[in-house]
């Protein structure tokens, strides 16, 4: 089972409920700004609705995908204020269709300041 079009209904529509359904409750979450790996489905719920809820509002969407079996990378571009974010979703996931890992990459270093700054903002917020 595939995990992607639940993924593609949350980038869209922000359902937290989205997220408690594909995500496995050791999934491992690699933040573009933090080294260690973030293990778990409630810390990677609240990095993934923190960062949904930021690059929504500078216009996300994928430009490019690749799907090869149980993992997938996706291309996304974004802003932040004024700064273009280009980065990529790493998804693997297991044969029951759950996410056990979530890896992010961004570019260029000004997109990878701006992330950590809102971000920060944000996880704050949320805690």
């Amino acid at each position: 089972m595939n995990p992607l079009p639940q993924w593609q209904r949350f980038t869209e529509t922000g359902g937290a409920n989205l997220l408690d359904e594909i995500l496995s409750d050791e999934v491992s979450f690699h933040s573009p700004v933090v080294w260690t790996p973030q293990k778990g489905k409630f810390l990677t719920k609240m990095y993934l609705m923190a960062a949904a809820h930021i690059f929504k509002e500078g216009g996300f969407v994928y430009s490019k995908k690749i799907i090869n079996g149980n993992m997938a990378c996706l291309e996304f571009e974004t802003k932040i204020g004024n700064v273009t974010v280009n980065g990529a979703d790493i998804i693997t996931w297991d044969g029951e269709g759950k996410i056990t890992e979530f890896k992010v990459m961004v570019r260029p270093i000004k997109a990878v300041n701006a992330v950590w700054e809102k971000m920060a903002e944000m996880l704050e917020k949320l805690k």
